[in-house]
């Protein structure tokens, strides 16, 4: 037999069969330790060989042979809307490090929130060999065709399990922070249709507002719809609200990015942060606390929402029993752009930036 080798040009690496006649044992001998299949009574001494010439001739299993056995690939496929800085990435950092610590391999695709992608892409990934699907803030309308996890899915399908931060927990958490800043004239902001949090969002903030008794006004409530993952996504929101003249002295933003895009538009109008306007985020991602001012948030554990969601879809291909869904809890952190009330924010307005955008 030659004997290949990585460092070697020119010589293929070893194949199973090729590595049997080298140990001069049966390749379904070798196949067993390399697969560590349970209940075959091999010997130690034969299993360190076996395993020593694999390492030794770079030997690496035939994913398609797997397949055509019935075998795991040893493979997931994540959903997620964008590949970027944020939520997502916090979530999918979560998985990415759980999967690599049990020598998972995963794809990762990126849909924008069209529908024709989440329906396509779990058959495409299924046709690509992954053996489950873990989707971050995906809307899906049925069960994919392999075992799945989602994360923030808030969706009940069957045999799907889901990751959720504890929303009306999170609500209370932050309209409690802003009503014992002493502040009633508070902003509300909904967001984008396609996002799967922001229904299961809005109607939490509105129950814990009044269960807490602080007034809700319909003149006071913003609608997110920009179909972009930046601090623009509230800025016209909230130029529009300032212009409106109706008074307010803080605003409960959807996430962090929109908060940023809030402390903006209230800067161009000449209104400070927390001085005139306080400011509630969502999320704390990881800039929210080097903004100016930082960010006052309802923290996420986004990477432990995403590893929780990974451990769970591995128990799943493993046949373990795992619960429907997962409740997270949030917490409030506080930090510079959240302050007692002290004016009317409408009240006050500046014509020093006027030639800013609408």
């Amino acid at each position: 037999m030659p004997k290949p080798s990585s460092t070697t040009p020119g010589v293929r690496h070893a194949n199973l069969k090729m590595l049997a006649q080298h140990l001069g044992l049966s390749p379904s001998t070798v196949s067993f330790v390399l697969n560590n299949t349970p209940g075959r009574s091999i010997p130690e001494s034969t299993r360190a060989r076996v395993k020593a010439a694999a390492e030794k001739f770079n030997y690496q299993p035939s994913m398609i042979a797997r397949t055509l056995q019935g075998k795991r690939m040893q493979t997931v496929g994540i959903l997620l809307p964008e590949l970027g800085e944020g939520y997502h990435s916090q979530v999918l950092s979560g998985v990415g490090d759980l999967l690599m610590r049990e020598n998972y391999f995963y794809f990762t695709v990126h849909h924008r929130h069209r529908k024709d992608l989440i329906d396509a892409y779990p058959n495409l990934l299924r046709s690509r060999g992954v053996d489950g699907i873990l989707a971050i803030d995906s809307h899906l309308d049925e069960p994919p065709p392999l075992p799945t996890v989602t994360v923030a899915g808030h969706t009940t399908l069957p045999g799907v399990s889901n990751v959720l931060l504890d929303e009306q927990h999170a609500a209370r958490l932050s309209l409690q922070h802003l009503r014992d800043l002493g502040h009633h004239k508070i902003a509300l902001m909904h967001g984008q249709p396609f996002s799967s949090d922001a229904d299961t969002r809005w109607f939490a903030s509105l129950k814990a507002a009044r269960e807490l008794g602080i007034e809700i006004h319909e003149e006071l409530m913003i609608y997110l719809s920009k179909d972009s993952q930046s601090p623009e996504i509230s800025y016209p929101g909230i130029r529009k609200l300032i212009k409106s003249g109706h008074p307010f002295t803080a605003v409960l933003c959807f996430n962090d990015v929109a908060a940023m895009g809030t402390i903006r538009a209230l800067h161009e109008a000449g209104l400070r942060v927390p001085d005139d306007v306080s400011v509630l985020g969502f999320d704390d991602i990881q800039s929210a606390a080097y903004q100016v001012p930082s960010l006052t948030t309802i923290r996420q554990p986004l990477q432990k929402m995403g590893s929780a969601a990974a451990q769970l879809l591995l128990k799943k291909l493993a046949g373990e029993p795992i619960p429907e869904f997962i409740l997270v809890a949030p917490e409030l952190v506080v930090r510079e752009s959240t302050a007692p009330a002290r004016r009317v924010a409408a009240k006050k307005t500046s014509s020093r930036r006027s030639g800013a955008k609408a």
